[in-house]
């Protein structure tokens, strides 16, 4: 039976091997560590085989975490990458080191009023719906960079770069497509804003795909913790 230092260094092998077949070096792409719905103990025996980014998809779940383990797991940099609803942005402003998944200027503003003083920016990446799917959160292409400009000038967030969840799809060229238009969109953000360094793509079915199309950071869950549980809190 593997165990999870077991599965994290093997996703951490495929990236590896998938930034050679790229000619990509290993230490440009990082990995978080999706850890939703598991327990506090499967999160501590990640960090102590060296992982240090951990992402959360809900909100209640993700600030009990953060508060229970913050004298154990110290060095952990916690990621919001689910939807935010704008009556619980406090939590991710004041709790979370990042957030993936910034698609309104409502959201935006309020993370930067609620942000507290003594810490620093909040990171953020702002999602693009590459896929056009009704379901998912994100803005158009053609947004992107009206909403870039209203973060770019806020003091307490930093804008890092985009974040999407292309088509669940096994269509390999369906795959290479989406990927490669948000290589461009993220080239085209870079641009304007050369402080730009994060794109969040790739998980635990495409990360290849996503490394070979410039993915500078890979969201895995399953491929390490296992299959997801039901959560308890939102």
């Amino acid at each position: 039976m593997t165990t999870i230092a077991d599965r994290l260094a093997n996703a951490q092998q495929r990236i590896t091997q998938a930034a050679k077949f790229s000619s990509r070096d290993a230490n440009d792409i990082q990995l978080l560590a999706v850890s939703k719905t598991k327990p506090n103990s499967d999160i501590i025996a990640a960090y102590a085989a060296g992982q240090r980014l951990f992402g959360e998809n809900y909100v209640q779940e993700g600030e009990t975490k953060v508060k229970e383990l913050k004298s154990s797991c110290p060095e952990i940099q916690w990621h919001f990458i689910g939807p935010l609803q704008s009556n619980k942005t406090k939590v991710v402003a004041s709790q979370f080191d990042w957030m993936h998944t910034l698609c309104r200027d409502k959201i935006a503003l309020r993370l930067n009023d609620q942000r507290p003083d003594e810490l620093k920016p909040l990171n953020v990446c702002i999602q693009v719906n590459i896929s056009g799917e009704p379901s998912k959160s994100g803005i158009s292409p053609d947004e992107l960079m009206a909403l870039a400009d209203t973060i770019a000038p806020l003091p307490k967030l930093t804008l890092r770069g985009l974040m999407a969840i292309p088509t669940a799809t096994d269509d390999i060229q369906t795959q290479k497509d989406e990927f490669q238009q948000l290589q461009n969109l993220f080239l085209k953000l870079k641009a304007s804003y050369p402080d730009v360094d994060t794109l969040s793509m790739g998980m635990s079915n495409d990360l290849e795909q996503a490394i070979a199309h410039g993915s500078t950071m890979v969201r895995i869950g399953s491929a390490i913790f296992g299959q997801r549980e039901k959560s308890l809190t939102a």
